[in-house]
This record gives structure tokens, sequence and C-alpha cells, in this order.
């Protein structure tokens, strides 16, 4: 690979690091920085100026000092990679920040903080006449350890059965607000109920669901803690396919947090270790294999690795296939649109679009989810109309989607043609911005 074939630095230092099979606290600790110094090195927001630490690097992952040169890096304060979107986040380093990384977390802090207070103003805010914020029973749920369990009669690993069946329904009916109100009594039931592998792969699996319910819902904190009890009692519980979703949900929490590469590297570990478990059908096995994959190649596009992101999507489309999984040749072909979108190129996206059949696609979740996906592409790709659309047909498949942020983000932007686009500024507000 050579420096001028469009690859930067960073992109650089983050494939011959996970070549090696390091995270990027493995790295840090190499070379005597913070895991979140080179979380900025490879999203090419923090420079490597100085020839001490570019000659480090270059040993700790086994290229060469003139190697590491001829990869481009950020010539200014404020540059960045031209194939990576920062967020509005982060603020790019000075020239300095690689020797004061604090002054970095500073900064990014503040920006958060600073996107915290004025957000409200603008997108995000639910409108009166929406309905509670559906993660609050959940929020208590895992603040004080206790929920009411449903019912009058004693749980059984029948009814919890049952309730697990419910709860994947209504995910599958993006029915958010039932499912975060019914879910903490679920997981209070399932907890005791059976053998202790059995009543914690139950408990897993309601977990999974609640961290999956917390993404859709942009709740990041409590994607954190969900996904975190996910993969403990998946761990208790010894089922692999459990274990191998928890991994996939503790990979979307990191990615939701910034860390990228990590969140790419426990993705694709997972698939490997998968691989090895000779346990489980094969079938399942490959299936689950595609999902983690693809969401892999989904944050290595958000990293900007173009070529790594293709070769994961291209690696979850072989392997669904190779398990005869149809749904997961859906779901693969869905996070290809967001590969696409991720990465900029969105007329690929929407030629990829145009080749699904959105009636097809099984669930109400996944139809809506579709129809958000091309917004995006539209919206980037500057036509309103197409993109406004494409939102009304997601509303229309499921209503309590258009609340997602990526949605919320698309009908602020429209407001600006609202001469044009009749209605926008009453979906807008369907959708929970706040109109001022």
């Amino acid at each position: 690979m050579a420096g001028g074939e469009g690859a930067t630095f960073g992109e650089f230092i983050a494939k011959l690091r996970s070549r090696k099979g390091w995270y990027q606290r493995d790295l840090a600790a190499e070379v005597d920085r913070t895991e979140d110094w080179v979380s900025g090195v490879e999203r090419d927001v923090i420079p490597v100026r100085k020839v001490e630490m570019l000659s480090l690097l270059a040993r700790v992952l086994g290229t060469t000092l003139d190697e590491l040169l001829t990869y481009p890096q950020p010539a200014a304060a404020t540059s960045a990679s031209p194939r990576r979107k920062v967020s509005s986040a982060r603020l790019a380093a000075s020239p300095a920040a690689e020797e004061v990384d604090d002054e970095v977390r500073r900064r990014e802090l503040m920006a958060a903080a600073a996107a915290a207070v004025f957000t409200p103003i603008i997108v995000g805010t639910q409108s009166a006449g929406a309905s509670p914020a559906p993660l609050a029973p959940l929020e208590d749920m895992v603040l004080n350890g206790m929920a009411p369990i449903p019912g009058q009669r004693e749980p059984t690993a029948e009814s919890v059965q049952a309730s697990l069946a419910t709860a994947r329904q209504e995910f599958r009916a993006a029915h958010y607000d039932a499912l975060g109100q019914a879910l903490p009594g679920w997981i209070a039931a399932a907890q005791g109920v059976g053998a202790p592998e059995q009543s914690a792969r139950a408990v897993a699996a309601f977990y999974n669901i609640a961290a999956r319910l917390c993404i859709k819902l942009g709740d990041n904190g409590l994607v954190a803690i969900t996904s975190d009890r996910a993969l403990t009692a998946a761990r208790v519980s010894g089922d692999g396919l459990v274990i191998a979703e928890a991994q996939r949900m503790v990979s979307s929490t990191w990615r939701r947090q910034g860390h990228l590469s990590r969140a790419t590297d426990i993705a694709v570990r997972a698939a490997h270790e998968l691989q090895r478990n000779e346990s489980i059908p094969e079938p399942a096995r490959l299936a689950a294999q595609g999902a983690l994959y693809a969401t892999a190649a989904y944050t290595a596009a958000k990293l900007g690795d173009r070529s790594y992101a293709h070769s994961l999507i291209s690696e979850a489309a072989d392997t669904a296939r190779a398990a005869g999984d149809t749904d997961g040749m859906q779901s693969v072909a869905l996070h290809h649109l967001s590969v696409y979108y991720e990465l900029g190129d969105a007329g690929q996206a929407i030629e990829l679009a145009r080749t699904i059949n959105p009636s097809a696609l099984p669930t109400s979740e996944r139809q809506a989810r579709f129809f958000i996906d091309v917004a995006r592409a539209y919206d980037q790709w500057g036509k309103p109309g197409h993109a406004y659309r494409a939102l009304l047909a997601a509303e229309q498949a499921a209503p309590q989607e258009i609340r997602r942020s990526s949605a919320r983000q698309i009908a602020t932007g429209l407001l600006r043609h609202d001469t044009t686009l009749p209605g926008v500024r009453d979906f807008a507000a369907r959708a929970g911005v706040r109109l001022v």
C-alpha cells in the first residue's frame, strides 16, 4: 500500500494496528500516549509532526519512517481528512495537540456541552404532543435495580419465552414506546427463572433488545449500560449466539462514543471467535457472523476506511449468502446503503436502493430504516424533495421511527424549503423538532 493511493496517515495507522490485532489502547500503551490521542491520530484530527514519535510508531507497527512520511496528514489546526465527516461535537486539534491531549479532551467536552445546550432550540426536542420518554422505566430499573413483574402469577420459563417473543415482535413493529414501558418488567421476570444458564440466556436476550431500543432512541448512556449487562449475562449463559449479539451491541456502544477503530475491532474479533465455535449449527453461526461483519463495515465507513468498509460488507454478504439467510441478506443490503452514505457516495447509495423492494422487507422497523437511509442519501446529494418524500414513506411504515436523530436532522434542514415542500413543518413537529 502506498501513500499515493489516496489513503491518509490516520487510515494507514489504523490499518497497521488492526493487522496486529491491537485495540487503540494497545497502541497507546506502546507509544506512551492516551487512547484518545490514538483515536485522534487515526481520525486525522491530531497530526504527528515529531520525528521521534513517527519513528516510534513505525517501529511498533512494523513499518518504516519513510513509509509513514508518504501519507498525508492535516496541514493545519482545522484540517481533517477530506473523506472524513467530523462530528460537530468534536473540534480539530491545535498543532501542539500531540503533546497536550488533555486540551483535546477538554475542547471535545466543551463542544459536546455546547451542543447539549443549543440542540433543544433547533432539533431533538419532542413536541408537546409527543408521548413521555419511553426509556424512563428502563433507566429507572438500571439505576435502582427494581421493576414490577407483570401479571399476577409467578413467572415461568414458558411465560418468559412468550415475553421475549413479544419483545422481538414489538421491536420489529417499531412500537418503541410500548417496548420501553414493558422491558423492565420482562427483565425482572426473567431473572432467577430456571437454571442459572437458562435465566442468564433470557436476561441477555432482553438486554440485547434493550440496547437496540436505546440505539434507536439515541440514549448513548443507556446503550452502554444495557449492552454491558447483555454481555455479562450472555457469558454466564455460555450461548455463543447470544454472546455474539451482545458483542455486536458493545461494538455499537463504542461506535456511538466515537471510538471507531475499537468498535470495528470488537465486531470483527467476535466474528472470528464465532467461526471457531463448532457447537453452533453452521447456518446460525454464519448468519450471526454476517451481522457482525455488516456492523463492522458500517463502523469502518464512519472511520473513513473505504477499502476496509467495502471488504467487510462483501464478507457480510458472502457469509449471509452461504448461510442461506434471506433475512440476513436484506439486513446486509441496508447496511451497505449506510456504508455508501458514510463514505459520501450518495449516488451509489441511491442506485443500490433502487434494487431493493421495500414492500419485501419483512418488518415495519426495517422498512422505515430503509426509507430513512434513502432520505439521508438524497439529502447528502442535495435533493430535498426526494429526501422529504422518503421521510414521509418512513413515517407511513413506522411513525415512531421518524423520532430518530437522523430523521430529525434531515427534517430540520428541510425547513429551509418550507415554501416548496408542503407540510414539511408539520412533519418536523411530528418528528420532534421544536419549531422556532
